[in-house]
C-alpha cells in the first residue's frame, strides 16, 4: 500500500523547547526555507493549522505553493471562520495556482473557550452539524455548473453561482479529524481524509474500524484514507534516542512552566475534545507503549494538540511507522519538537527507509504471484 508524508511548515524558528516569545510572528524567509527542505526531502503535504490567535494559515499556504514544486497544501479550517462559498473559491482559487495541490482539513471546534473567541457559541453536536452541512456545500459548489440556492439549518443563500473550479476536475480533498462519535459519523460519510492523532496500534485499530463503519453505513462504495500523527524523537542509537527524549521532555516542561508558551484560560480544566481525553487515559497505561510510543509529552501538555512521541533509533522509528501501514494508515504525519532539523533528519533518515521497505514488500508479492503463476503454467 502507498504511504504519503505529512508535516508542518511553521512560521518562524520558536518551538515548544526553545520558544523566542520576543520573535517575528511571521518570518517570510524561515517560512521559505521550510517549506522548500519539506519539498527537497521528499515530505507529501504539509498542514497549516489555525488557531484564533495564530498566523492565517490561508496566506502561509499560499506562500509554501508558490515556493514549492510538489508539496501538497492543507489548509486548517474552522468552518466558523469562512461563509463556505468563499471558502470554495478559496480553495479551488489555491487549487489553481499550485496546479492541483490543496486540500483542506475541517476542525469542528473541540473546546468552547476557543470557539467563543472568534464569536462560535453554538454547541459541540451543532458544531458537527454545520460542518456536515459545510462539506455538502463546497462539494456541490465545485462540481455545479449551474447557480443553486441552499437552505440549510446552518446556511442559507440564493442563486450562488462558482466559476472557479479545482485544478484536477470537480472537487479537491477534504479532511476530518476526531476521536467522537460525531467525528467518526461526518467524516466516516463525507471525508476523503480522516485524521487521528499518535493511540497505540490496538486503539487506533478500533477507530479505524468505526470510521469504516461509519462510511458503510453512509452507503459509500469507497473508505477515508486514514491519517495518524506522531512526534518522533530520534537518534543514531536507541540509548542516545533516549536521552535526547528525556532532554526534550525537560526543556517543554521548562518552557510551558515559564509561561513561553500559550496558556489556557483560567479554570479550563481538562480538555473538552475526546481525543485529547483519550491520550491522557492512554497515557495512564504506561509511559512507553507498543514498539515505541511515549507518553510523558502527552501528560506534560495537557494532550492539548498532537503529542504522542515516537522514540528510537531510525529503524525503530521505520519499523513503528510500517506497523501503522499495516494497520491500513495511508497517511503519516510526522513533526518533532526541533522543528526544522527533525524534519530534515526524517527526510533523510525516515522517509527513504519506509518506502524503500515498502517497495521491497511490493517487489517480492509480485515475485511470489509470478512464481505461483510459473507453477500453474508449468
Amino acid at each position: 500500500m502507498p504511504v504519503e508524508f505529512i508535516s508542518l511548515a511553521f512560521a518562524n524558528a520558536s518551538t515548544e523547547i526553545k520558544p523566542i516569545p520576543s520573535g517575528p510572528t511571521v518570518d517570510p524567509d524561515y517560512l521559505k526555507r521550510y517549506a522548500r527542505n519539506l519539498d527537497d526531502y521528499g515530505f507529501d503535504y504539509t498542514l497549516q493549522p489555525y488557531d484564533s490567535g495564530g498566523a492565517d494559515p490561508w496566506t502561509m499556504g499560499a506562500t509554501i505553493a508558490a515556493v514549492t514544486s510538489n508539496l501538497k497544501v492543507i489548509i486548517a479550517l474552522r468552518p466558523n471562520t469562512v461563509y463556505p462559498t468563499v471558502a470554495a473559491k478559496m480553495l479551488a482559487t489555491l487549487d489553481q495556482l499550485s496546479k492541483g495541490r490543496a486540500v483542506v482539513h475541517f476542525i469542528a471546534g473541540g473546546s468552547d473557550q476557543e470557539q467563543a473567541r472568534e464569536g462560535d457559541f453554538l454547541t459541540k453536536e451543532e458544531r458537527y452539524g454545520r460542518l456536515e452541512e459545510y462539506i455538502k456545500i463546497l462539494r456541490q459548489a465545485w462540481r455545479s455548473t449551474e447557480p443553486f440556492d441552499w437552505d440549510g439549518k446552518y446556511f442559507t443563500f440564493k442563486n450562488f453561482s462558482n466559476r472557479v473550479r479545482p485544478f484536477n476536475g470537480s472537487t479537491i480533498p477534504v479532511s476530518v479529524g476526531g476521536s467522537s462519535d460525531e467525528a467518526y459519523r461526518v467524516g466516516g460519510s463525507l471525508a476523503d481524509i480522516f485524521g487521528l492523532w499518535g493511540e497505540p496500534l490496538k486503539e487506533t485499530k478500533e477507530q479505524i474500524t468505526k470510521i469504516y463503519a461509519a462510511a458503510e453505513k453512509a452507503g459509500r462504495t469507497d473508505r477515508p484514507k486514514i491519517w495518524v500523527t506522531f512526534r518522533p524523537i530520534i537518534a543514531e542509537t536507541e540509548e542516545l534516542a533516549w536521552e535526547k527524549a528525556h532532554r526534550t521532555l525537560e526543556a517543554l516542561t521548562a518552557s510551558r512552566a515559564a509561561g513561553q508558551l500559550p496558556k489556557n484560560p483560567p479554570n479550563a480544566g481538562a480538555p473538552q475534545n475526546v481525543g485529547s481525553q483519550r491520550l491522557l487515559e492512554i497515557a495512564k497505561k504506561g509511559e512507553v507503549q507498543d514498539r515505541a510510543l511515549w507518553y510523558p509529552t502527552v501528560t506534560a501538555t495537557g494532550a492539548r494538540g498532537a503529542s504522542t512521541a515516537m522514540v528510537g533509533s531510525p529503524q525503530t522509528i521505520v519499523d513503528s511507522i510500517l506497523d501503522y501501514v499495516d494497520l491500513g494508515c495511508e497517511l503519516i504525519s510526522i513533526r518533532g519538537y526541533d522543528n526544522l532539523n527533525d524534519a530534515i533528519d526524517y527526510g533523510r533518515y525516515v522517509l527513504p527507509a519506509v518506502r524503500e521497505a515498502l517497495t521491497g514488500r511490493e517487489a517480492e508479492t509480485k515475485q511470489s504471484g509470478d512464481h505461483v503463476v510459473q507453477q500453474v503454467d508449468g
